[in-house]
């Protein structure tokens, strides 16, 4: 309880110099958005190779999750670091100040960390969920691919509508345009698999 009373004082204080908060927010929908079609993708693709066994499927899946999980932490770690490092060196040279040690370098290291969990843990996190329905449906494959492409669309659902509180705009809409992304998502699979 006192590390989280600790993360949260220090996510406060560093917010105001490193802008955790709106970049966070950011990353998760973008990554959300990328991880739930990606399984989408993963799904559709197993559904058209007549996979039956929710092993194989969970195993793919799950392979997809840790992917995108590993990927989006480290890509984005070096990625955000990079960048924070530039932006300090910048500082100095404005500032003539060495910034070492200073709240500012300490904002900017604490942000690319909690960014870079942000940016793992919404895609694999995402996927996963709408992975689980292969767990726990074993006797009726298809029931179980139907529920996954469901919650898919329930998630994407309220991926936009979260979106579209943050940009102030009408929620319905921008939870139809997330959903019209997932339809053209297993549109196109549909349409590959005349090839």
């Amino acid at each position: 309880m006192r590390i989280l009373k600790n993360f949260r004082k220090k996510f406060r204080e560093f917010d105001t110099i490193a802008d955790i908060g709106q970049i966070g927010r950011r990353v998760f929908a973008k990554n959300s958005f990328d991880g739930i079609l990606t399984i989408m993708g993963v799904i559709m693709g197993s559904y058209f190779a007549n996979i039956t066994e929710s092993r194989t499927i969970i195993t793919t899946g799950f392979g997809a999750c840790i992917a995108m999980g590993v990927s989006g932490i480290w890509g984005t770690y070096f990625t955000e670091k990079a960048e924070r490092k530039k932006e300090l060196l910048e500082l100095e040279k404005v500032t003539l100040r060495n910034l070492s040690n200073t709240k500012i370098e300490k904002a900017a290291d604490f942000a690319t960390m909690v960014i870079s969990i942000i940016d793992g843990l919404s895609p694999f996190l995402a996927s996963l969920f709408v992975l689980t329905p292969f767990f726990f449906i074993s006797s009726n494959i298809n029931l179980a691919y139907i529920i996954s492409l469901l919650l898919a669309f329930i998630v994407l659902g309220i991926l936009g509508a979260f979106l579209g509180k943050i940009s102030e705009q009408k929620m319905v809409q921008s939870s139809i345009r997330m959903i019209f992304a997932g339809i053209a998502c297993i549109i196109l699979s549909l349409f590959l698999q005349t090839f």
